[in-house]
């Protein structure tokens, strides 16, 4: 069960219509400060975008924000590690000495979802590149164990030292990502239309009609119907009665 609902938000994102502020090939020119800040510093990064992407307030739990959880409830242990007693303390413990990478990770989603933000084609190739070569010197860690030959120890360990500089490279740029637009919702670039809003209210008119009359207001007496004159004598002389009380 948790494992199909994870998959049913994968496949509810493919159908995101708004895009990022930034590409991941172009976020560090867009804040190259923050970018060289996440690069030497990133569990302060992901912390400090992880707290601002819940709204700096991770006790919050309501129709629209969830509370802190753990890994963004993308793990097993998520909401079971004492995240609503103290959930700086585990945020800490998330992005220092446990689940580093699904904590940038989550933050990705959970923009993604409150901003219905899709990757570009580019966005995921450059991510799963970074996938592929992580579990590529995995792999050849794991046949250089078995066989024991000294060549495909070096090569394993040159492997793992690229899929290492690629992996720092792409985090920073996605932390920075996550940053500018986070900053675009917050107006920094200027005024934004939030997704999801209420449309304005309108009034809904007939074909025959123009202009719609004013809400809370009797319309004007009409002196034609689809165009043809009233009969002689319509209304009758009279009308209304004597006594008939007075329209507001």
């Amino acid at each position: 069960m948790w494992r199909q609902s994870l998959i049913d938000k994968m496949e509810v994102r493919n159908t995101y219509r708004n895009l990022w502020h930034t590409d991941l090939t172009h976020s560090t020119l867009n804040d190259c400060p923050f970018c060289c800040f996440a690069a030497f510093c990133a569990p302060c990064a992901s912390y400090l975008l992880r707290k601002r992407a819940l709204h700096n307030d991770m006790s919050r739990h309501d129709r629209f924000f969830s509370a802190y959880v753990c890994c963004a409830g993308y793990m097993p242990c998520s909401g079971s590690c004492g995240e609503q007693s103290c959930p700086e303390l585990c945020l800490c413990a998330e992005v220092v000495m446990l689940f580093f990478p699904n904590s940038v990770q989550s933050t990705r989603y959970l923009l993604q979802d409150e901003y219905n933000l899709q990757n570009t084609k580019c966005d995921n190739f450059i991510i799963g590149f970074m996938f592929c070569l992580q579990q590529l010197s995995c792999i050849f860690s794991l046949v250089a164990a078995i066989a024991g030959s000294e060549d495909l120890y070096e090569a394993a360990n040159i492997l793992y030292c690229i899929s290492d500089g690629v992996y720092c490279t792409v985090c920073a740029c996605m932390q920075t990502q996550h940053k500018v637009e986070m900053d675009k919702w917050d107006g920094k670039f200027g005024p934004v239309e939030r997704p999801m809003q209420a449309p304005a209210f309108q009034m809904m008119s007939r074909i025959d009609q123009p202009v719609p009359p004013s809400a809370g207001y009797f319309p004007p007496a009409p002196t034609q119907a689809y165009g043809q004159p009233y009969p002689a004598g319509y209304p009758p002389t009279g009308y209304p009665p004597p006594g008939y009380p007075p329209r507001a």
